[in-house]
């Protein structure tokens, strides 16, 4: 541990016995002085150097030690559950992100959203909701914020009001402060479940039929090029996850994302992250640097988090190139809402490219779009497959497998409807085949339909 995260941790432990203290008297007289008379004791008690060597069990149990002895010595009238309750949040203040850690470690949770000291918002089962989560004021918030950021050698400030980081668990972070964010610092933290969800869990969330994960698993296997089209916080990233898991086990695969959030478990994984520039605006390697790079660490598949720009030209030449079997995300709202914005970023290189040969491009690259939406109620479904089949004249064209269709809402507000197939067998059957993949009849019979 490096003096400066001693010191902040000094600090962070004499503003949470402040914090838990002042919200049990209700910053009474009591509380001032009770204030003072701990911020002296624990000046003269703590340890840096100890403190830094300790292994996080022995680190609990001293500091659970230390807070009953100087609890005990203030006389504060506390009852058992207070008392228990302090002693925990001095625990979560100087070992991890103090009031959040109740919250990270709630399984049910996807998203924590703080604006500002005293709103913090987590959303459970794709529904966003207050808890009762404050912090003290604007500085405790921001040790929280900078306790975060510094871990992975970023900074935040006035001059860098907004950073990206992550949290050891993978989970991905933004922070913005002032003057960027009018009412006090703000942050997100989106969450990664610790076991990755299996095609198991998206059927059994009714988020896909049972045919539909065969189908998605066999085009996996099968090496088609496969771009995964949604809004924010629909799912992508973790539907990715979901078919990467039926890579074959031998296959060298190269990730590269903004943030990293993918959790493959295949053995021979290779993961690459950008890099932002630093405070004198150098050292920046974005996707597309990324990109270029893993051509040439001989991957069998590359898989891009999220094309967001200029990247989205080699991603695709890597796909015409040999690299079968890779795939990406996109946020779009429909199939051909995600072929529109491919061409559009493929533009923003200031490629002079003739429309209709980028289109002719991407009709060769990509061979199936998956649609995943959050429906009204919170919960995501695999809405739309569609298979890029070819030109016709400036136009590419595309044929839809498998769709959900709405049919209402219950009462309580659950979204009513069914998955079935089209009753279009895809082109890319014959290959599906070739890679001894036998698909039942009832897969594409549009009569068969799942709740």
């Amino acid at each position: 541990m490096s003096l400066r995260d001693r010191i902040q941790n000094q600090e962070t432990l004499l503003q949470v016995v402040d914090i838990g203290v002042k919200a049990r008297l209700n910053a009474s007289p009591e509380y001032y002085q009770l204030k003072t008379k701990l911020h002296n004791q624990l000046l003269g008690r703590i340890d840096l150097e100890v403190l830094g060597s300790m292994t996080p069990e022995h680190l609990k149990a001293e500091l659970g030690v230390l807070v009953e002895r100087l609890l005990g010595e203030s006389g504060a009238a506390l009852n058992a559950t207070e008392h228990r309750k302090m002693i925990q949040d001095i625990q979560n203040e100087v070992m991890g992100l103090g009031p959040l850690e109740p919250l990270l470690a709630d399984p049910t949770i996807s998203d924590i959203l703080v604006n500002g000291p005293q709103k913090v918002y987590v959303e459970r089962h794709g529904r966003i909701e207050l808890t009762d989560i404050t912090f003290s004021d604007v500085g405790h918030l921001m040790k929280i914020i900078d306790k975060i950021v510094s871990r992975i050698g970023r900074r935040i400030d006035e001059s860098s009001p907004m950073v990206d980081a992550r949290l050891p668990d993978g989970s991905r972070v933004n922070a913005i402060i002032p003057p960027l964010s009018l009412d006090g610092p703000l942050l997100s933290i989106r969450r990664f479940a610790a076991v990755p969800l299996r095609a198991e869990d998206l059927i059994a969330n009714k988020s896909l039929t049972p045919e539909l994960s065969q189908l998605l698993a066999g085009m996996v296997r099968a090496k088609i090029n496969i771009l995964i089209s949604g809004g924010t916080g629909t799912g992508k990233t973790t539907l990715l996850n979901v078919l990467s898991s039926a890579i074959p086990a031998n296959e060298r695969i190269v990730t590269i994302e903004d943030a990293a959030e993918l959790q493959l478990q295949q053995p021979h994984v290779v993961r690459l992250e950008t890099r932002p520039s630093n405070i004198e605006g150098k050292g920046e390697v974005n996707q597309r640097a990324l990109v270029r790079n893993s051509l040439r660490m001989r991957p069998d598949r590359i898989i891009l988090g999220e094309v967001r720009g200029v990247e989205v030209v080699d991603m695709l030449q890597a796909m015409n190139t040999g690299h079968e079997g890779s795939m990406t995300t996109v946020h779009a709202n429909t199939p051909r809402d995600a072929l529109t914005r491919l061409e559009n970023m493929a533009g923003m290189g200031g490629m002079t490219i003739p429309p209709k040969a980028m289109r002719q491009q991407i009709c060769s690259a990509i061979s199936a779009i998956i649609q995943i939406a959050r429906l009204t109620d919170g919960r995501r479904k695999v809405v739309s497959v569609q298979e890029v089949v070819g030109m016709e004249g400036d136009i590419i064209t595309m044929q839809e497998i498998f769709a959900f269709t709405q049919t209402g809402l219950a009462q309580d507000g659950t979204v009513l409807g069914y998955f079935h197939a089209t009753g279009v067998r895809p082109q890319f059957m014959g290959r599906l085949k070739s890679y001894g993949i036998n698909l039942a009849d009832k897969t594409f019979d549009q009569n068969h339909t799942y709740e």
